[in-house]
C-alpha cells in the first residue's frame, strides 16, 4: 500500500469522523434548543404565575407583621398577667386551706375538751348524786321493808288472836 493510498484512506475516515461529529452537534444544538424553549416557557410561566404570588405573599408579609408582632405582645403581656392572676389566687388558696386546717384543729380540741368534761361531770354526778341516792334509796327499801314486816306481823298477831276469840266464842 502505498502512501497516497494510506493517505486516502486517512483523510477518509478524518472526514468520516468530522461529519459525524458535525451531526452530534447539530442534534446536541437542536437538543438543547427544544430544552430551552421548554425552558424560557417554564421561566415565562412562573413569571406570570409565581413571582405575583410570591410578592403578594411578600407584600401580605410586609403588611402583617406589625400585627403579628402587636398580636404576639400582647400574648406575651396576657399571659404575665394570668401567671401573676393564678399566683395570687394560688396564695388565696393555700392561706383558705391553711386557715380552715387551723379552724378544724382548734375544732376538733374543742369537742374533746367538751367531751372531757362531760365526761368528768358524768363521773362527778354519779360519784356525788347517784351513788348517795341509791345507798338512801337501798336504805329507805330496807326500813320500808323492815316496817312493813313489822306491821303485818302485828296484824298476823292481831287477826291470829281474833280467829282464836272467836273459835272461842
Amino acid at each position: 500500500m502505498d502512501n497516497n493510498t494510506l493517505l486516502t484512506v486517512f483523510i477518509a475516515v478524518t472526514a468520516a469522523a468530522v461529519l459525524l461529529q458535525a451531526a452530534i452537534l447539530a442534534g446536541m444544538f437542536l437538543a438543547m434548543k427544544k430544552t430551552s424553549a421548554k425552558v424560557e416557557s417554564l421561566a415565562e410561566q412562573v413569571k406570570t404565575k409565581v413571582l405575583p404570588t410570591a410578592e403578594l405573599a411578600h407584600s401580605m408579609i410586609v403588611e402583617l407583621r406589625p400585627k403579628i408582632e402587636t398580636v404576639a405582645d400582647n400574648v406575651s403581656v396576657s399571659t404575665t398577667m394570668l401567671r401573676t392572676q393564678l399566683e395570687r389566687v394560688d396564695a388565696t388558696l393555700t392561706d383558705i386551706v391553711d386557715r380552715t386546717r387551723l379552724q378544724v384543729i382548734r375544732a376538733d380540741e374543742f369537742v374533746n375538751n367538751t367531751m372531757d368534761k362531760l365526761e368528768e361531770t358524768r363521773e362527778a354526778v354519779q360519784r356525788t348524786v347517784v351513788s348517795p341516792v341509791r345507798q338512801i334509796s337501798g336504805l329507805m327499801h330496807g326500813v320500808t321493808a323492815g316496817v312493813e314486816a313489822f306491821f303485818s306481823r302485828k296484824r298476823q298477831r292481831n287477826s291470829v288472836n281474833a280467829a282464836q276469840d272467836e273459835m272461842f266464842i
